[in-house]
């Protein structure tokens, strides 16, 4: 029967199929393309006379191509850099405990809305409101006033005064994806905090904080260096190299955010149980390792679009270069930090510190990625990993600070260290003009010491500035709300007082066993 049924179905297939071939056949484009070779065609160029464009019409399509291949780059490289918060957030809740887990989950998502928020009303243009033309995206002038001093005879560019709320002349293409584009690096530098401030910082204490970083926190010293600002012109006012020079990130947006963090855990203190009466510390272990690994991997893809990204040009060919260093210096950075901690710290291989070497290698290497080769990147990760290993064992056992990811070692030691190493191993095979100023960006070992000198300035004043502008937030934050929760809330967990919800329902968790007693 079964062998009848089959001998049917197969003769009904091949008369349908002998049916329809002719039908078919008529039906199918005379000219089809399947591999694509002649779509595209002159007809494609916008012309007053279809198919026969003048110069200046095939010039203007050219332009206007050019310009939309990096209005595409900088968007998807803008969606990939987003895309990093959940890493963010599986790392940090992966990092810390299991009776925590919502509200530190909580604070990645909400971080994300509140600094973007605040960005948008005035953060971008306190940051970007005198940045002039933005080149790559079309050459739109519209951000054009930077309030600025005169000192010894030179301007000091301090901050932006145009394109708040991104009304007015900001109403343009290429502002608002610059916009997109800086926004979701500010978000990066305001989840950093979160892990260092994790496992008892009140939640409202930590939503006022995310409304000040997005606001003005981040976007001045951004404006120093990306803005127009007076670091940015160093170079052209006092001949130091091409003044403080930083691609993608590793001073404005990983150091800020490392030394918030450091700030915010010396003023809100330890967690219950972590320090000695004698000063030693107790481990307290994270809770989820796996999701701390897969939170580290999404942020490795993440950072391509960070840095390569930071180009604003799918057409400027660097992002090959950008995004081999990228990757070389987080292989290293892991492999220095897992070899670390197996031979010279605790004889075994500590995945936590292998994730935080990875991290640390891609922070470091974020500044100089586009200006040197690839064994510099390597030596720059490979440094990045002792580094970091070394940090976290000094700020937990000289500093006496509670960090529970290790967020103040990876991001604010890291960054400061990748924007020396820029002015040490930039090369000078690219950054013609960076700055205003002529000529390549080359550092200390091409030769230009100055350029050294420059970074050296910024990695300075980002710690002068962001840790007082974040002593004075997190004071008042504490004046007026306080910054920690409630003991009897933090042994429990956070979780339900202060977010009313369980992270694991129906896991039964040993609460007070992962609270250590000091001694």
């Amino acid at each position: 029967m079964r062998v009848k049924t089959l001998i049917f179905l197969i003769g009904v297939f091949a008369l349908a199929g002998s049916l329809l071939a002719p039908v078919l056949a008529l039906a199918a484009p005379v000219n089809a393309d399947p591999a694509g070779l002649s779509t595209g065609t002159i007809q494609d160029i916008p012309a007053a006379v279809a198919g026969k464009p003048t110069l200046e019409e095939i010039g203007a399509a050219a332009g206007h191509n050019r310009v939309a291949i990096n209005f595409v780059w900088t968007l998807i490289a803008g969606f990939l850099v987003m895309f990093m918060q959940p890493g963010f957030a599986m790392v940090e809740a992966g990092l810390t405990r299991a009776k925590n887990v919502a509200h530190t989950m909580a604070m990645n998502f909400l971080v994300y809305p509140l600094g973007m928020l605040g960005f948008y009303v005035c953060g971008f243009a306190l940051m970007f409101g005198g940045l002039g033309a933005i080149g790559t995206l079309g050459g739109y002038a519209g951000l054009n006033h930077e309030f600025a001093i005169n000192l010894f005879g030179k301007s000091f560019g301090l901050f932006g005064l145009k394109g708040f709320f991104l009304g007015g002349s900001s109403y343009d293409v290429a502002i608002y994806t610059l916009f997109m584009f800086q926004m979701v690096f500010m978000d990066t530098t305001a989840t950093i905090p979160t892990g260092a401030l994790a496992e008892r910082w009140k939640f409202l204490a930590f939503c006022v904080y995310g409304v000040f970083v997005g606001t003005i926190i981040y976007p001045i010293f951004g404006n120093w260096v990306w803005g127009g600002g007076w670091l940015a012109m160093l170079g052209q006012n006092f001949h130091l190299g091409h003044g403080h020079v930083d691609f993608a990130g590793s001073s404005v947006v990983h150091l800020t955010g490392g030394v918030i963090a450091l700030v915010g855990a010396w003023i809100v203190g330890p967690r219950v149980g972590k320090f000695n009466q004698d000063g030693s510390a107790n481990a307290i272990p994270g809770h989820n390792i796996p999701m701390a690994v897969i939170g580290t991997f999404i942020l490795a893809f993440g950072w391509f679009g960070f840095n390569a990204g930071s180009t604003l040009a799918g057409t400027d060919l660097r992002i090959g270069i950008v995004a081999v260093n990228t990757m070389l210096a987080s292989a290293t950075g892991a492999m220095a930090a897992t070899l670390w901690m197996w031979l010279i710290r605790t004889k075994k291989p500590d995945p936590s510190m292998m994730c935080n070497g990875l991290l640390a290698g891609m922070v470091a290497i974020t500044a100089p990625c586009a200006f040197v080769n690839s064994l510099s990147a390597c030596i720059i990760g490979l440094i990045a990993g002792i580094l970091v290993v070394e940090s976290v064992y000094f700020v937990e056992g000289k500093l006496k600070l509670d960090d529970p990811v290790g967020a103040i070692s990876v991001h604010g030691v890291n960054g400061a260290f990748g924007c020396l190493a820029l002015g040490i191993f930039a090369d000078g095979s690219y950054g013609d003009g960076w700055n205003g100023v002529a000529g390549t960006v080359k550092g200390l070992f091409s030769g230009d010491p100055s350029q050294f000198f420059a970074q050296c300035v910024g990695v300075v004043s980002n710690f002068i500035y962001v840790g007082l502008m974040s002593i004075i937030v997190f004071k008042l934050i504490d004046l007026f709300i306080g910054h920690r929760a409630d003991l009897a809330a933090e042994i429990e967990g956070l979780d339900v007082p202060e977010m009313g919800v369980v992270g694991y329902c129906g896991v039964k968790l040993d609460k007070h066993s992962e609270t250590p007693l000091s001694k």
